[in-house]
């Protein structure tokens, strides 16, 4: 029987997710097919279906790469001695082709929701956790009295993932947007709903 090596199947996975996401980006989750992702990371169908069983079992994984990153990101900024600081350093633009890439199939997430069950049951547990994660983050900066303690963490949370969600949005909305004063608000306003009130 043949061994898997651990290392060289995870690097083929990440590879075949990478592909997957670049033919997201590019077609839509609708419009992307299992035979266009096969093209895209020069493997065959059934080695595909090797690592994954599905379309959704691929955007599946690229959320949970995701939730992976925001935990190591999360985890540094509370070791910053300003968390508020270090967390609104990090509203900037996507830096580099995976971010962007990210961001263009998180707003195709949300559309495809509205119509496949099984999209919406990635979407929901995907922002679960990530809103889990962020009511931490919250609940740890209050404890250091860096965050208002008259927030819900879990409130707040949420509210904090939707005006992310809108950003991404906002290029699309309206393609001539100063998407760096855009930020530079963003930051304002983050700030200013995070920072403790002054009595």
């Amino acid at each position: 029987m043949r061994t898997v090596d651990p290392v060289k199947h995870e690097a083929k996975r990440r590879e075949i997710l990478d592909a997957a996401g670049r033919c997201f980006a590019r077609k839509g989750f609708q419009g992307a097919t299992i035979s266009n992702i096969c093209a895209e990371a020069k493997i065959s169908p059934g080695h595909l279906y090797h690592y994954f069983a599905s379309k959704e079992a691929i955007v599946g994984a690229i959320a949970e790469v995701g939730l992976e990153a925001n935990v190591e990101l999360l985890a540094r900024i509370m070791a910053k001695p300003d968390a508020i600081a270090a967390l609104v350093a990090e509203v900037r633009h996507p830096k580099d082709q995976r971010e962007k890439t990210g961001q263009v199939l998180l707003l195709d997430m949300l559309v495809e929701a509205g119509r496949n069950p099984a999209m919406a049951g990635i979407l929901q547990e995907h922002s679960r956790k990530l809103q889990t994660l962020l009511a931490d983050f919250i609940r740890k900066g209050q404890a250091r009295g860096q965050i208002d303690p008259g927030l819900d963490p879990e409130v707040a949370a949420g509210i904090v993932l939707c005006v992310g969600d809108g950003m991404r949005a906002l290029a699309l909305r309206n393609p001539e947007v100063d998407m760096g004063k855009s930020l530079d608000t963003l930051k304002i306003l983050l700030s200013r709903f995070l920072t403790p009130q002054k009595p």
